[in-house]
């Protein structure tokens, strides 16, 4: 089977090679894969306050009867597994898509850094968040903000920018 050349040229295009991933997009999606663990482990430290939740509930809605703080409990339980698991699932998303050269993901984990950080300082002024939930939400953010930074290092930049990561 014989090919045509190349309209304009006599050679057929050299096909886009992927360049190396670089020790800063490396070092992220491991923080990446941290972080994800990390939303997993939340999910159990959630679990341990559950007398906590059951508590502010009720300090919150004394006239409800004691179904509808179980009902409330159990809705609480279900909000806090689904965020968990959603959070690990958005961890890896962009690890992978990190990876892959997207430079859409480099953009939505800013995004979602920047709401994470807006999280930590609304649970630092809540009053009613406990110690445990309070420390796993700041390293969650730490992960967070060391991913980030190697996302935007140089090296990543020029990753991004490579033209096999234009789709």
């Amino acid at each position: 089977m014989s090919y045509q050349p190349y309209p304009g040229g006599t050679q057929m295009p050299e096909p886009a090679t992927r360049p190396p991933v670089p020790q800063s997009i490396t070092r992220a999606v491991q923080l990446m894969y941290a972080g994800a663990a990390a939303s997993l482990i939340g999910i159990i430290i959630a679990l341990t306050t559950l007398s906590s939740i059951k508590s502010q509930i009720i300090s919150k809605n004394p006239s409800l009867t004691a179904t509808q703080v179980n009902n409330a409990q159990h809705v609480a339980i279900g909000v806090l597994i689904a965020s968990g698991l959603i959070g690990a699932a958005l961890w890896l998303w962009m690890a992978q898509s990190s990876k892959a050269g997207k430079n859409w993901a480099r953009i939505v984990s800013t995004v979602l850094f920047a709401i994470e950080t807006i999280n930590v300082v609304a649970g630092a002024s809540a009053i009613s968040s406990g110690g445990a939930s309070r420390i796993y939400s700041i390293v969650i953010w730490l992960i967070g903000l060391g991913a980030i930074i190697f996302l935007w290092q140089r090296s990543s930049t020029e990753y991004f920018k490579a033209p096999h990561n234009q789709a």
